[in-house]
């Protein structure tokens, strides 16, 4: 939009003072001229509207005429005539009144001062939604170019996800700023071209904008690099000279093979475009002479069995190439299209691309989601193609809402735009379109998310395999979930789509707060039971006031956010423990003398808070050191960082000494359960004999002591007379350990075996 344009005066609305001496004096026979006659262009392509519709339009154009005024557009030209080239392409997609009525005002609050409050007032809210969508946002917060833009398409996206109008009149500007971009200063041509590539180009192709997509990409690539356009067109300009005759032989042939079959078709050549042509020698490493797909026909049939009876025809003339047969119609792309392509060896060797497809699915093809409103203008009762691209736009309104943060968004939604696609099956035989390259785990949340959180293995063809297995083509895929499953942090470094990247990570999120507010209550409640007091006060009624009289103590908006932030360790448990014991001594609540002395004689002596019991169950909020490893039975002691995860290490633990040693404050005391509900991880040196089958013994012998082999290392190093073995196993406490232990050293082989503890 503005990226084109130079400075301009700001004007608030029609009604405000216009600058002394505006650029163009919008009086003079030649301006009006001009504006007229861009006006009556458009008027021409109204004949779809009612008389109201179109009435309203030339409001909007009044309006934005005036908003503008004074403006002009690089070439010289008066700025309106922008407005209008976008709302003439907009009518060319038969848009309602609304959309272009927005088209013509798509500028005006940007650029002109206009408010939104105002163009609701005029137009209604409606009309004034779009144009909102439409505008980039200008915050002086914004630190980055990077993060600006990020925004900006962040509102675009989302405003297209409630209402694709808002999307399709965007395509539209983009288009009409590329096609003038030679008029823009030279230095922005790599800036505005790549930018069009990367985003708007994606966008028209996911959306199945066909028309608008291949030429955006023709424009970006023509000043993105001017000279390597101008040389292929120079080659296309020849080789299309030297296979005129072949083609008109082609087509000659063809029509006489319908005719004589009683087919009735309509036959339109097709040329491969300059910039697919240079991907495809850049890609292939080819010469201009080397890409010989640049021809083909498109064949419009009148119903869709004579798709399939055109393509035989068509085989039994020309021979067609293995492997080049894509039927789109049984299984359409993600953005809706659907035709037959077939590769065929014309005469002296040249191979040709016909592509077979009814009316309906030629609109759909040029015009993707566009087409629902070119349906609507030939038959108002018709909703075909209403959905099309429907389901891409929820995905953004569900990664919103897990995503906050516009570049995250925005990194979200880049995944998704490039829709090369593989097509596989749920167990009930329904199609599913994904990325290529997505995996089990992105096909489970395609479905639903809890499919995705409480996925745990997977079956593909009938045979299980690892939830990170790539999806191919004609796969019939079954989920299998468990009610305890929770998703796995590891899944973020191979899946594929933005959706199921979006869902775990907020999963994730949410999962630590609750188990970070679960740990704050039992730390705050351990520090209360060393002050005297019995129970933690709940949130009732009763106790309203005295939480309140907490949270101004501790900053916090909530109970809730001030246990959470307890167990993330940005408030200390026996500070807010002792102004609830003052605030319920105001009360008339005195601390129990009894518990009071008897926490106080068991406590740890090297922490400040009463001891905190740990049965494993706690999740993301405690994490056990990787340094020490402790294991139920192990002395412990539980550090807590400044908005981490509370770290358990064992009491004898180096690193735990010298961190105690320097931050002693954050030190609490923590116990084992004595039942702890899951395994702990340690690690084992076994030496052994080498010999045959050694390996498999000591793990028989592990596996006989009921432990989980959770890794093995054997070092880089050959093999010598005695080997040194890593394992890493899971116990249940220092019990099994030792048995554990003992199993392994009755092995054949085995010469030492010992615990690491490195830490300790």
């Amino acid at each position: 939009m503005s990226a084109l344009l130079p400075p301009k005066p700001l004007a608030t609305s029609a009604r405000h003072t216009r600058p002394a001496k505006p650029a163009v004096n919008k009086t003079t026979p030649a301006a009006a001229n001009a504006a007229a006659a861009s006006f009556a262009a458009l008027t021409a392509k109204l004949d779809y509207m009612s008389s109201l519709d179109v009435d309203n339009i030339r409001r909007a154009y009044r309006f934005a005429d005036e908003a503008h005024l004074g403006q002009l557009r690089n070439s010289g030209e008066p700025y309106i005539t922008h407005p209008i080239a976008v709302a003439q392409q907009c009518a060319e997609w038969k848009l309602d009144a609304q959309a272009l009525m927005a088209a013509l005002l798509h500028d005006a609050m940007e650029d002109c001062g206009v408010t939104k409050p105002e163009l609701i007032e005029r137009f209604g809210p409606s009309v004034a939604e779009l144009v909102d969508g439409l505008t980039k946002l200008e915050k002086l917060e914004f630190n980055t170019r990077e993060e600006n833009q990020a925004e900006s398409f962040r509102k675009m996206l989302l405003a297209m996800a409630r209402d694709v109008r808002v999307i399709l009149i965007k395509l539209a500007d983009r288009t009409h700023n590329m096609r003038t971009l030679g008029d823009a200063p030279r230095e922005k041509w790599a800036r505005i071209s790549r930018e069009t590539l990367d985003i708007y180009v994606p966008i028209a192709h996911r959306l199945g904008l066909n028309t608008t997509y291949r030429e955006l990409q023709e424009l970006s690539f023509q000043h993105l690099h001017p000279w390597r356009y101008a040389t292929l067109s120079k080659a296309l300009l020849k080789a299309r000279g030297r296979r005129r005759d072949v083609i008109k032989r082609v087509r000659a042939e063809v029509e006489s093979a319908f005719a004589s079959e009683n087919i009735a078709v309509q036959i339109s050549g097709r040329e491969k475009t300059l910039y697919s042509i240079y991907r495809k020698m850049d890609e292939k490493h080819l010469s201009f002479a080397q890409v010989t797909d640049i021809y083909g026909f498109r064949v419009i049939v009148d119903r869709l069995n004579a798709c399939y009876t055109a393509m035989g025809v068509l085989h039994q003339h020309y021979k067609p190439l293995p492997g080049k047969f894509k039927d789109y119609i049984a299984i359409p792309k993600i953005n809706g299209y659907q035709s037959l392509h077939t590769t065929l060896v014309g005469p002296f060797g040249t191979n040709i691309e016909f592509q077979m497809r009814t009316e309906a699915m030629h609109v759909v093809a040029e015009s993707g989601v566009a087409a629902h409103w070119l349906y609507k203008a030939k038959d108002p009762t018709s909703d075909a193609s209403q959905r099309l691209g429907s389901q891409w736009l929820q995905s953004l309104l569900d990664i919103q809402h897990e995503t906050r943060d516009a570049a995250e968004f925005w990194d979200h939604v880049k995944i998704d735009l490039f829709p090369d696609a593989v097509y596989v099956f749920t167990p009930k035989s329904q199609i599913m379109a994904m990325p290529r390259g997505a995996t089990i785990v992105d096909f489970a949340y395609a479905i639903h998310s809890d499919i995705g959180h409480r996925a745990v293995a997977a079956k593909v063809n009938g045979e299980q395999v690892p939830l990170r297995s790539e999806l191919h083509n004609g796969d019939v895929i079954e989920i299998i979930t468990t009610d305890v499953a929770s998703p796995n942090p590891g899944w973020l470094s191979f899946i594929r789509t933005g959706k199921a990247r979006s869902k775990i990570r907020h999963h994730l999120k949410t999962m630590a707060l609750v188990e970070s507010q679960d740990l704050g209550e039992k730390m705050l409640s351990q520090s209360l039971r060393a002050e005297g007091i019995e129970h933690l006060p709940d949130d009732s009624a009763p106790n309203r006031l005295l939480w309140e009289k907490i949270l101004r103590f501790s900053g916090n908006r909530s109970r809730a956010d001030l246990l959470t932030d307890i167990g993330l360790g940005k408030r200390i448990a026996s500070m807010v423990a002792k102004r609830i014991v003052v605030l319920l001594a105001e009360k008339g609540e005195k601390p129990d003398a009894l518990l009071l002395s008897r926490e106080r004689y068991t406590a740890h002596e090297s922490v400040s808070q009463g001891s905190l019991v740990l049965d494993g169950s706690e999740g993301a909020s405690v994490q056990f050191a990787n340094c020490c490893k402790p294991i139920p039975g192990d002395g412990i002691l539980g550090y807590l960082g400044r908005g981490e995860a509370l770290v358990v290490h064992a009491d004898d633990c180096a690193v735990a000494k010298r961190l105690q040693h320097r931050d002693s404050e954050r030190f609490i005391a923590v116990d084992w359960s004595d039942e702890p509900v899951r395994l702990f991880e340690t690690e084992l040196l076994i030496t052994v004999a080498n010999g045959k089958g050694v390996l498999a013994r000591v793990a028989a012998a592990l596996a006989t002591a009921e432990a989980d082999i959770t890794h093995v290392n054997m070092g880089q190093e050959r093999a010598q007379d005695a080997t040194e073995l890593r394992f890493g196993i899971a116990v249940r406490d220092r019990a099994h350990l030792a048995i554990v232990l003992r199993n392994v050293k009755r092995t054949s082989s085995v010469l030492r075996v010992h615990r690491i503890r490195p830490g300790s």
